[in-house]
């Protein structure tokens, strides 16, 4: 009797894991169900079931017309209802929905705040897009989706130029992209968490290099100033270096530079100083509380910068759930906020944090930030299926 008691203890942790991937998650936005109104469960009339967020992106602003990301049924947003047994299941792990509060907004961004210039992209186009890269030499833009070509190559115009890495098990195939960059040298890497792989292609879709069974699951990846990757791995909770010769496919050496990491997802990495920035986003099993942590390291690998959620709420008025990182020309670090659908500015690592808003309006959910050569922020909403282009405006 309690061998089979010691035993149900595991059972009921993976019947949690479980349920929090299959039935409390948002299919299009991967987004847990929650008692905040944007969060909350919404049936559409074909029966699937998605979150008000994404119901709102989806529909048109005026006829309120829109399709089932699924099965492509047509309905419109005002005959969604509340869906009731995932409610339920939310109340019965502790996560019972409550009135939400009214929200709190950030403050409006002053002279010198970024302003949307222009958006490409949309549903169809883009299927649920993870990750964003810019190449720097040609200007195009390179975003991971779940389409059936999983990168999509877009040119300055916001035009696709080309697309490549079909849904399959081949080695050049992509299963489930988590992120994307671009070398120097116009190489694209890609994370595969399907089968925790990078994998590396020129610019025209050409197979180079697959790494893989060093990875539990490869997450973030960008270029550092000496066109080497960094890599980290969510569930090892570590951050590895990879030099490749990307003309000739081969990887010449590989460096675990940080371990004991707590479910590392996003990286940056700063072409000013050669600053490595990382987002931890560990979940707490059965409470859906993600909190996060933003760190950032020398280029010799010290800590030089930290801040958390809690650290953060000290400073801001609102909820603040961070969803990507990146370094702006100057050294700065600039954090996508999913709660406010905001863009923050955090100030230099050593000065953590200096809070102030960039980007208070027009977002559904930034998942990836990209600065252009020309100062231009890019902005990858996932909820909108759309990269939108951010200019200063100093009116």
């Amino acid at each position: 009797m309690g061998a089979e008691a010691s035993g149900s203890g595991p059972a009921l942790r993976e019947l949690l894991r479980e349920a929090e991937t299959s039935l409390l998650e948002c299919k299009v936005c991967f987004e847990r169900f929650g008692h905040r109104q944007q969060r909350r469960p919404r049936n559409l009339p074909c029966g699937h079931v998605v979150c008000l967020a994404c119901v709102a992106a989806l529909a048109h602003p005026r006829t309120l017309a829109l399709e089932c990301p699924f099965c492509r049924r047509a309905c419109r947003g005002c005959d969604t209802s509340d869906c009731l047994p995932v409610l339920h299941l939310l109340e019965l792990l502790g996560s019972a929905p409550r009135p939400a509060p009214a929200a709190h907004r950030v403050a409006p961004c002053g002279p010198g705040a970024l302003t949307c210039h222009h958006a490409f992209g949309g549903w169809g186009t883009l299927v649920n897009p993870t990750g964003l890269a810019l190449c720097s030499k040609t200007g195009r833009v390179v975003v991971v989706h779940d389409g059936k070509k999983r990168v999509k190559i877009f040119d300055s115009g916001g035009g696709c130029a080309h697309q490549f890495g079909k849904k399959g098990d081949a080695a050049q195939d992509i299963r489930y992209p988590l992120d994307v960059t671009v070398t120097n040298d116009c190489h694209v890497v890609v994370t595969d968490a399907g089968d925790r792989s990078i994998k590396v292609f020129d610019f025209f879709g050409q197979i180079k290099l697959v790494v893989g069974d060093q990875f539990s699951l490869p997450w973030g990846v960008e270029t550092t100033p000496q066109n080497a990757v960094v890599v980290t791995d969510a569930e090892a909770g570590s951050l590895h270096l990879l030099e490749v010769d990307f003309p000739e496919g081969v990887l010449r050496r590989t460096e675990r530079l940080q371990t004991h990491l707590c479910s590392p997802r996003g990286v940056a990495v700063s072409r000013l100083t050669g600053a490595i920035a990382v987002l931890e986003r560990p979940l707490a099993l059965g409470t859906g509380a993600c909190s996060a942590t933003v760190k950032v390291f020398s280029a010799n690998m010290q800590l030089i910068g930290q801040v958390d959620t809690f650290g953060l709420s000290l400073f801001f008025p609102s909820e603040i759930t961070v969803s990507a990182v990146t370094f702006d020309h100057q050294g700065n670090v600039i954090v996508a906020d999913t709660s406010s659908q905001a863009v923050l500015c955090l100030g230099k690592p050593e000065e953590f944090p200096v809070l102030k808003p960039l980007i208070t309006h027009g977002l559904s959910r930034p998942v990836a930030l990209v600065f252009t050569k020309e100062n231009s922020l890019l902005v990858l909403d996932s909820a909108a299926h759309s990269i939108k282009v951010y200019k200063v405006d100093w009116g």
